[in-house]
C-alpha cells in the first residue's frame, strides 16, 4: 500500500514537472533559441560619436588580447576608448598604455578617486569613465576588459542601434569553454540567464521584462542621463540588469541577444572559478529573499531534478505512469537545451548532463545566501559588498 502510495505521489510530481516544461518550452518567450542576434542593420547617413569605457581592475593577464582588438575597431566615424584603471594591483594601468597603437583608435588610461560608500567598484569606475567621454559622445560602449570585439563589432553595434531607434544595445559574449568544468557550467549558464530573462521579452517595448548583458552595451548618452546616469544604479551588483531596466523604465528601447563577434578571453578552468562567478551575485537576484530562496530551490528541483529521478524511480519499480512522464519531461529540457549546447559547439550527448549541472547551480545558490548571511556578501576581486 506504501509503495502504492508513493508511485502515485511520485507520479503526480512527474505529471506537474512535465506540465511545467511544456508551458517553458511553449510560451516562456522561446527562450530556448539561440537565433536572437543583431537586428537588420544598415549603414547610417552619419555614423555618430562613441566612447568605449573599459572599466578594469587586475586584469592585466588578459588585457594583451582584449584591449588590441577594441583599439583595431574598423568604425566609419569618430571613437575613442577610456580604460578605467580602478586601483590595480598587477599594473593593469600601464600595461594598457604600453598597449597604445600608432593606428589604432586614441586611448586614456585613467583612476577614479576613491570608492565612495553606496557604490560599486565597477559602477564607480564606469561613472568616471563616462564623466570623461562628456558631451563628445552620442553613444557609449560600455565594455569588460576581459572581452574581445571583432574589427566590426563597434560599427554593427552602432547600425543597429541607429537602424531600429534603439536606447541600449547588448549582445552576451560568448563565454569560453575550453575546459571540462567550463563546458559543463557555461552553455548551462546562458541557458539558465535567458530563461530568467527571455531574450524576445526583454526586447519587446512595453514588456516588463529588461536586462542586458555588462560585458557589451551600447548606450544612447541621452538615454542614459534620462534614465539618471550611473548613479541611478550605483550599488548594483547585477548591474547589467539593473542598467537595462533603468534606461527601459524611462522611456528607452533596449535589445538583448547573443553575440557573434564578442568573446570573453578570461579563462574558468576550475569549479572554484565558476562556481564564485555564479554565487556572487545569485541571492543578490533573489533580492536577498529566504522566501525566494526557498521557491528557487524548490522550483529547480522540480524542474531539472525530477524528470530523471522520476525515469530511474518508474523503471526500477515497474511503473511506466511514472517513467513516461519523467522520460517526457528530460526529453523536454534536453531539447530546449539542444541549440545552446550547439551554439557553444559542444557534443549533442551534453544535453543529458543538465540536471547534474542544475543541482551544482542550486548549490551555489543556497551557497550566495549563506555567504550574504554570514555578511561576506558579494566578494569580488579585493572587495565585499555585504549590503549587496
Amino acid at each position: 500500500m506504501r509503495q502504492t502510495a508513493g508511485v502515485t505521489v511520485l507520479l503526480w510530481i512527474a505529471a506537474f514537472s512535465l506540465l511545467v516544461w511544456l508551458w517553458l518550452a511553449c510560451c516562456h518567450g522561446l527562450f530556448w533559441r539561440t537565433d536572437v542576434r543583431l537586428p537588420p542593420r544598415r549603414p547610417p547617413v552619419r555614423w555618430p560619436r562613441v566612447v568605449v569605457v573599459v572599466p578594469a581592475r587586475d586584469e592585466a593577464a588578459v588585457l594583451p588580447v582584449s584591449l588590441p582588438t577594441l583599439l583595431a575597431q574598423k568604425y566609419p566615424g569618430r571613437a575613442r576608448v577610456i580604460l578605467v584603471d580602478d586601483h590595480s594591483a598587477d599594473g593593469t594601468g600601464a600595461l594598457a598604455a604600453e598597449l597604445r597603437t600608432m593606428d589604432g583608435l586614441e586611448l586614456t588610461v585613467t583612476s577614479p578617486p576613491p570608492l565612495p560608500p553606496g557604490w560599486t567598484g565597477k559602477l564607480w569606475a564606469l561613472r568616471h569613465g563616462v564623466e570623461l567621454a562628456g558631451t563628445d559622445a552620442e553613444y557609449l560602449l560600455l565594455t569588460d576588459a576581459d572581452i574581445a570585439h571583432g574589427p566590426d563589432s563597434l560599427a554593427e553595434l552602432v547600425a543597429a542601434a541607429e537602424g531600429n531607434g534603439l536606447d541600449l544595445v547588448s549582445q552576451m559574449a560568448r563565454l569560453r569553454v575550453e575546459t571540462g568544468w567550463e563546458r559543463l557550467i557555461v552553455p548551462a549558464f546562458v541557458y539558465f540567464f535567458a530563461q530568467l530573462y527571455p531574450f524576445r521579452r526583454s526586447n519587446r517595448p512595453g514588456s516588463r521584462t529588461a536586462a542586458a548583458a555588462g560585458g557589451c552595451s551600447l548606450v544612447r548618452r541621452e538615454a542614459l542621463e534620462r534614465a539618471g546616469g550611473v548613479a541611478a544604479i550605483r550599488g548594483a551588483v547585477i548591474d547589467d540588469v539593473s542598467l537595462a531596466r533603468a534606461v527601459k523604465s524611462s522611456g528607452g528601447r533596449t535589445w538583448l541577444g547573443l553575440a557573434g563577434e564578442v568573446d570573453s578571453v578570461r579563462p574558468y578552468p576550475r569549479l572554484e572559478q565558476l562556481w564564485r562567478m555564479v554565487s556572487r551575485s545569485a541571492y543578490a537576484q533573489l533580492r536577498h529573499s529566504p522566501l525566494l530562496l526557498l521557491g528557487t530551490v524548490l522550483g529547480l528541483a522540480l524542474v531539472y531534478l525530477v524528470p530523471p529521478v522520476a525515469t530511474v524511480a518508474g523503471l526500477v519499480a515497474g511503473a511506466p505512469p511514472v517513467a513516461v512522464a519523467g522520460g517526457a519531461a528530460w526529453a523536454l529540457m534536453a531539447g530546449t537545451y539542444l541549440p545552446m549546447v550547439r551554439y557553444y559547439g559542444q557534443p549533442v550527448a551534453a544535453v543529458l548532463l543538465l540536471p547534474f549541472t542544475a543541482s551544482l547551480y542550486l548549490l551555489m545558490t543556497v551557497d550566495s545566501a549563506v555567504q550574504h548571511w554570514r555578511g561576506r556578501g558579494a566578494a569580488w576581486k579585493g572587495r565585499t559588498y555585504s549590503g549587496a
